[in-house]
């Protein structure tokens, strides 16, 4: 069962915590997004976040985000769906295409051949999702993603053109930081993708960055895109 006041309180608690951190950093409003994280959660809650005006939701893994895709297909407004998590070359046939343009974004990116693939799933179906660059700001070696050195690197061949269009970045702080401690894996990624603009011309209006221990401070940094999960669960399914 549904807490639907529960799920109602928590919902607009975070939007607020996202106000209030745009506010504090001198931001337009809504220069940040919320991307609610339904990992663990039943498909019955879209409805009811539907309803209260959440449009945009994230899933780690690919076969659990076809799951609810096909769970609330039937929904008005329709879900947008955002892949957040790992993405193996061998799934992206399982997803680019079957889920239409419900999938709007792919949020890791973590390699040029990842990247290739997914650009040729695009270009063969006619759908074509926006993708996020994955950067391992926090050096973690249990980390996906390119290193900011590696990124630079590559960064004639990434730029190239394809059948998708790279519209930001994405990283998560190091495992067992808080809000604070995280503070500096943001502002890495910040700064890369400003070095990236200046040298490619390549524009990346996206950051995608902040989870539920350390969204306010992502935003602070100059995330577009929080990705939040827990804060809008707790407490809701029984």
């Amino acid at each position: 069962m549904v807490d639907l006041e529960r799920l109602r309180r928590n919902l607009e608690a975070v939007q607020a915590r996202i106000a209030q951190a745009i506010a504090r950093s001198g931001r337009a409003p809504g220069s940040a997004r919320l991307v609610t994280v339904t990992k663990r959660s039943s498909a019955d809650c879209i409805a009811p976040l539907l309803g209260l005006g959440a449009c945009d939701f994230g899933e780690n893994y690919p076969q659990e985000l076809v799951h609810k895709f096909e769970a609330t297909a039937a929904l008005e407004p329709r879900p947008r769906w955002h892949l957040i998590g790992h993405l193996q070359t061998n799934k992206v046939k399982k997803l680019i295409g079957p889920l239409g343009s419900a999938l709007v974004m792919i949020h890791a990116i973590d390699s040029l051949k990842l990247l290739d693939t997914v650009s040729a799933a695009a270009e063969s179906t006619g759908i074509h999702p926006d993708v996020c660059l994955q950067v391992n700001t926090s050096d973690e070696e249990s980390k996906h993603g390119w290193s900011p050195e590696g990124l630079m690197a590559e960064l004639d061949q990434i730029v190239r053109p394809r059948a998708v269009r790279i519209v930001g970045l994405m990283t998560m702080a190091a495992l067992g930081t808080d809000a604070e401690s995280a503070r500096g894996s943001f502002v890495r990624l910040r700064e890369l993708r400003e070095t990236i603009e200046r040298q490619s011309g390549l524009a990346l209006p996206e950051l995608s960055m902040g989870m539920t221990n350390d969204f306010e401070t992502a935003v602070e940094e100059g995330a577009t895109l929080v990705r939040v999960g827990s804060a809008i669960f707790e407490g809701v399914e029984s």
